[in-house]
């Protein structure tokens, strides 16, 4: 999960089928995108970070905690 990426979305106020218009991405990758079930391209990525004015590498940190849950095949967070 990119816990920055929803941080972001969060404080802004900026929803994600907005969003999604916006940059012209499908609304269900970008929602898979943004809960770590989908990993972006190098392009989603900088259209996203360019969208929310955002520096990249930040915004795509991945919660260590959910990629560990995701490895065990916990369901959780689903």
């Amino acid at each position: 999960m990119f816990l920055n990426l929803k941080l972001v979305l969060w404080r802004s106020g900026i929803h994600q089928n907005r969003m999604a218009q916006d940059i012209q991405m499908d609304e269900a990758i970008l929602s898979r995108i943004i809960n770590g079930f989908r990993e972006p391209t190098a392009e989603e990525r900088a259209q996203i970070a360019s969208y929310l004015n955002t520096e990249e590498r930040w915004l795509f940190t991945r919660d260590p905690d959910f990629v560990k849950r995701r490895r065990n095949g916990s369901q959780d967070g689903l």
